[in-house]
């Protein structure tokens, strides 16, 4: 059995904020005390299937809890998903389509147990129980909340303020939420930090229900590849969890030294102190050290050692990959092709404003040399090797 202590220092670690300590605290002894596990929630609107490493943060965390015995029970929102979480939200979301919803569902039970435990992982989906209430007793949870609470919630009175619509199942939302803590009896419930409001909403009802309440644990988000941004699929910064070992290290080892401490702490479980002193003694090998950590984490240290000896063999001695794929790409008159149109021919870009971007950025070189000029004009003769990012592409006149 795992002492409080030993068992407070591995699940804080990364944490911004846990509300209230003390009583987190409390839990932790009682469950020493007694055997019975704590019951940690995550609640998740599939809205977004793909995991990436920011996404993998929480479920990190609550592998730890499985670790210690814990049991993590995990909602599927598939009846809060066709509402829509308002939170940070300046406009009404759109709501899913109860297919929608089905499929993404699927899609998530497939992909956590990437990380989880599948036996130590008691899935849910909310309509379980949110499905089944009537509005009688719709009125009577909501009696337990005033207007007061939700309107302390920054994205409701804000909108309000802004004379933007707020409809009233968006103000259901946080209660519905809520109710999920009730219906589980959840001891911690994980969330962002934008999950503040709805979190603590949830406190407030197991309040109302004479239940203990439980603990809020809010982890800060990851920021992504570009060193500025959380990472998000839709800005194209992120590390996916079931990309390849060459493509998860060389995306690790673009992100700037800035970012080194928090990835570490987030993304891996090297000590600390150990961290900071290699980062302070050599930042490249630190780099290199949480690309293969991350790469093995996913996929197993023999993988993880290919994809580093690959990404030296490619960028520290500067070797140029065999197995590139060739396009072949009409010239114009002058035997001559625009850069942009290269670029999304061989399909490194997603489109012309994509391509422009990534010229901008410094991130295209022809033949081992940058180009800045968007409307530079390349000659298709000889061998003509593309560079974009970490990808590359041989081009041949058509």
């Amino acid at each position: 059995m795992h002492t409080v202590e030993e068992q407070l220092a591995v699940l804080s670690r990364g944490v911004e904020q846990i509300i209230p300590m003390d009583e987190f605290r409390a839990k932790l002894e009682k469950s020493v005390r007694t055997g019975k596990p704590l019951r940690i929630k995550l609640g998740l609107d599939p809205t977004a299937p793909d995991i990436h490493l920011g996404f993998a943060v929480v479920l990190r965390k609550l592998r730890q809890f499985q670790d210690y015995g814990h049991t993590i029970d995990l909602v599927i929102g598939d009846f809060t998903g066709m509402i829509g979480d308002p939170s940070g939200k300046s406009a009404t979301r759109p709501r899913l389509t109860e297919e929608q919803v089905i499929a993404n569902a699927h899609t998530y039970e497939t992909q956590l147990c990437k990380i989880l435990i599948p036996e130590r992982t008691v899935m849910h989906r909310n309509s379980t129980w949110l499905g089944q209430i009537k509005f009688a007793e719709l009125i009577e949870i909501s009696s337990k909340i005033t207007v007061a609470r939700l309107l302390e919630g920054e994205f409701f009175s804000s909108r309000l303020e802004a004379g933007k619509p707020l409809h009233l199942h968006e103000v259901l939302y946080p209660i519905a939420q809520a109710y999920d803590s009730v219906a589980l009896n959840s001891d911690v419930e994980l969330g962002g930090m934008d999950q503040t409001f709805n979190i603590l909403m949830g406190r407030d009802l197991q309040r109302e229900f004479d239940q203990e309440p439980q603990i809020g644990m809010f982890l800060p988000l990851l920021v992504g590849i570009d060193g500025h941004q959380k990472m998000s699929k839709s800005l194209g910064n992120y590390v996916g969890i079931f990309e390849s070992p060459a493509e998860m290290f060389g995306k690790t080892m673009s992100i700037p030294d800035e970012s080194l401490t928090q990835w570490y702490e987030l993304c891996t479980d090297v000590p600390m102190d150990e961290v900071k002193a290699l980062i302070a003694d050599n930042p490249m090998e630190a780099k290199k050290r949480l690309a293969e950590s991350i790469a093995a984490m996913y996929h197993s240290a023999e993988e993880a050692k290919a994809a580093r000896a690959a990404w030296e063999a490619q960028f520290s001695r500067r070797e140029v990959p065999t197995d590139m794929p060739t396009v072949r790409v009409s010239a114009d008159e002058t035997g001559a092709a625009w850069i942009v149109g290269l670029i999304k021919q061989a399909g490194l870009a997603t489109g012309t404003n994509d391509a422009r971007r990534k010229i901008q950025d410094g991130g295209v070189q022809v033949n081992g040399e940058r180009i800045s000029d968007v409307e530079a004009r390349i000659a298709l003769e000889g061998e003509v090797i593309l560079k974009v990012g970490r990808k590359y592409a041989r081009i041949e006149k058509d």
